[in-house]
């Protein structure tokens, strides 16, 4: 077995930075990406379909950093797909924040 110093395992774990909100343009975009693009699996209100229900109280025994991670990379062997080509970390982070607390509807 492979021992790392501690000091290791701090340099391998990821940096928290709070991140600034989306602008209100981007925030619209991530809001109809959610409800139509991951609403086509998790059902447009978000209370499940193909893929599991995205609500705060089945969210919130989820570590926010692994849901961060699946809306990123996706699951493999799953149908969840990766979405980091069409994000970034901090609005990857925006979207998990946003489901723990409830989803906003679409903004026009």
């Amino acid at each position: 077995m492979i021992r790392f110093p501690a000091l290791c395992l701090c340099l391998l774990a990821p940096m928290a930075s709070p991140a600034a909100d989306p602008s209100p343009e981007r925030t619209r975009e991530l809001v109809r990406m959610v409800r139509q693009d991951c609403g086509s699996c998790h059902g447009l209100t978000l209370k499940g379909g193909l893929g599991p229900p995205l609500l705060p109280e089945t969210l919130r025994e989820k570590p926010a950093e692994s849901l961060r991670y699946t809306v990123l990379l996706g699951r493999p062997g799953t149908p969840m797909p990766p979405w980091n080509a069409f994000m970034t970390e901090a609005e990857a982070d925006w979207i998990v924040r946003q489901l723990m607390q409830g989803f906003p509807e679409e903004i026009r």
